[in-house]
């Protein structure tokens, strides 16, 4: 099950880079930044299962976790001004950093797999994933917003 897992996360995160480069070439909108972590917040019914219910110890250490990987997004994710429009700005640090994530992510899920249970250690993740996304977009929405309000001379 964990093999899966982690076979899902890569495909994910490619995915998530692919994306990632398609959005450079488009202009950024506040409805692309905020509307993300709104459609991955419907993962959360999954803790409606018993299986998937974690401890609120193991609710700290995810958000802390995904906190502190957010940092890494935050710092390589910058507007830029094109003509009239707001780009995101491409940054190669962007892939490595999703990458690095990634294998931190898998080399975590399989030390862990031997000490909790998949169910349990399925919804860390997605919490350590939730509170990283959050407030990664959270910055890039703030930042969106200051270089609009100067584009548009508010």
């Amino acid at each position: 099950m964990v093999i899966w897992s982690s076979i899902a996360a890569v495909l994910m995160g490619i995915v998530v880079i692919m994306i990632r480069t398609k959005a450079a070439k488009k202009p950024a909108t506040a409805k692309k930044i905020i509307l993300p972590p709104i459609f991955m917040s419907t993962g959360a019914l999954m803790y409606l299962f018993p299986q998937f219910r974690i401890t609120p110890m193991e609710i700290l250490e995810a958000l802390t976790v995904g906190m502190i990987f957010s940092i890494f997004l935050i710092k390589t994710s910058t507007f830029e001004v094109r003509g009239e429009e707001i780009y995101l700005k491409r940054s190669k640090a962007f892939v490595y950093i999703l990458i690095v994530l990634l294998v931190v992510r898998i080399l975590l899920k399989s030390y862990l797999s031997s000490s909790i249970d998949v169910g349990e250690l399925s919804g860390m993740f997605w919490l350590l994933a939730f509170g990283m996304i959050v407030p990664w977009r959270i910055a890039m929405f703030i930042s969106y917003k200051k270089l609009k309000n100067q584009l548009n001379g508010t």
